[in-house]
């Protein structure tokens, strides 16, 4: 009798490696800290593979935010909604054309399937910066998204399964860095508008600019040596923005910036603004006068400016040149 046991005990284990199925009693891909999308610019399909296994994060277009914070989701409880997770288990090695191809391959066949059927999908998001310059300046890169489910049913083939807390992991998102290389000015100059309150400098995708800049920092008398005027960054002087044109729509000119009702085109895209100036320490503007024959020329410095939008910010630089604006010794 003990030589049967053991042949089928046998038999069994053979027909069980044969068929390549893979039986799963827990999801774990830990040791897969980052995940990718199936479409980075829309990140409606998020995934992390393994040789046989996947992790799948439904969202729609939108869900996954560039801006500091955490925001948090419902997992659609029929399974067939906006937001989905599902795991799968496979008979062969998978491949992202298993997961985002728009007729997948016919193998490796699924043999095992979890969908996620309540519970909350929690996505903390943290700004990644560039900050090796040597001006004290930072950049934005990118942005870090750290997913977790939170009280997670799935429904699976033995019945359905409940976690508290399951790390699905990270998800990167890189961004083109701030731009802010003006347009080719071999004076050096930066501009100010006619009939509104503003000077500035710019480029054909961007410009940054100082409104309601303090009168006192641009009077025609030349400055001590190392004594520039100083104003800081206030709600109603001296407000900094840097806006940025929504690519396909124009290019930013002089008087895109100066009108005083802001044309339909181009289209600005993002605006950041200048927080407000801590006296000695940060969103100061600075004024250096120069007198050459009838002209005085005002170099505008902008000292520890950081800009932000939303929960996200970068820092201009320790010592920021907006530019030159000239005004002769008759004004």
């Amino acid at each position: 009798m003990k030589k049967y046991a053991a042949l089928l005990l046998f038999a069994l284990f053979l027909n069980g490696c044969d068929d390549g199925d893979l039986t799963v009693d827990k999801i774990d891909f830990e040791d897969i800290a980052e995940s990718q999308a199936c479409d980075p610019t829309t990140n409606t399909l998020i995934y992390k593979l393994k040789p046989q296994e996947a992790l799948l994060l439904q969202m729609p277009e939108g869900a996954i935010i560039n801006d500091n914070g955490t925001k948090t989701y419902t997992i659609d409880a029929k399974g067939n909604g906006s937001y989905r997770v599902v795991y799968r288990a496979y008979d062969g090695t998978v491949a992202k054309e298993n997961i985002c191809g728009t007729i997948p391959p016919s193998t490796p066949k699924v043999t095992e399937e979890w969908l996620g059927i309540d519970g909350l999908i929690e996505i903390a998001t943290t700004q990644l910066v560039d900050s090796s310059a040597t001006d004290g300046s930072t950049r934005i890169k990118g942005y870090e998204h750290s997913i977790i489910f939170r009280n997670i049913t799935f429904a699976k083939p033995a019945g359905n399964q409940t976690q508290a807390e399951f790390v699905f992991g990270t998800y990167n998102t890189t961004i083109t860095p701030a731009n802010l290389t003006f347009k080719t000015n071999p004076n050096g100059s930066a501009y100010e508008c006619d009939e509104v309150a503003r000077v500035y400098n710019y480029n054909n995708t961007f410009y940054l600019s100082i409104d309601d800049i303090d009168p006192a920092l641009l009077v025609n008398v030349v400055t001590p040596s190392n004594q520039p005027r100083t104003s800081l960054i206030t709600a109603t002087q001296n407000k900094v923005f840097y806006k940025t044109a929504k690519e396909g729509t124009g290019s930013i000119t002089p008087a895109f910036v100066c009108a005083k009702i802001q044309p339909s085109a181009p289209a600005i895209e993002e605006t950041w603004t200048g927080q407000l100036g801590v006296a000695n320490v940060s969103g100061i503007i600075e004024v250096t006068t120069t007198l050459t024959g009838q002209v005085y020329e005002h170099t505008i410095v902008l000292k520890n400016v950081v800009l932000q939008k939303g929960n996200s910010n970068f820092k201009l630089g320790s010592n920021f040149v907006l530019g030159k604006i000239n005004r002769t010794a008759t004004n």
